[in-house]
């Protein structure tokens, strides 16, 4: 990771960098973007990703990081494009639905008072 600046001394502290400690590091980003493989051989390598990401320390602020970007191809945490973009209804259903009990609950307070 380069310096803060180049009038930075190297002894400064650098922010952790999940990135550094991923399993994917150095391996072929291929692996990991399969749509340029052709159609026929991108599950078979989306697999082979995903066992990587199987096994990954840092999976978890990987897929963090896809969801919140968000990236919109190759895999990330161990989930391909379709699969982020389901994971992403289901929160947004969870929240809208939480948004909704809460809603209920304070309204429901508000009748009883008058």
């Amino acid at each position: 990771m380069p310096r803060p600046s180049r009038h930075a001394p190297d002894t400064l502290a650098r922010p952790y960098d999940w990135r550094a400690d991923g399993a994917c590091r150095e391996m072929d980003p291929a692996v990991f973007f399969p749509k340029d493989m052709g159609r026929a051989a991108a599950p078979l390598v989306a697999l082979e990703a995903k066992a990587v990401c199987a096994v990954c320390p840092v999976r978890q602020a990987c897929l963090r990081h896809a969801m919140e970007r968000p990236e919109w191809s190759g895999v990330w945490g161990g989930l391909d494009e379709d699969e982020r973009r389901q994971y992403r209804r289901r929160l947004q259903r969870r929240a809208r639905r939480r948004a909704a009990r809460r809603q209920k609950r304070e309204g429901g307070g508000d009748a009883a008072e008058t």
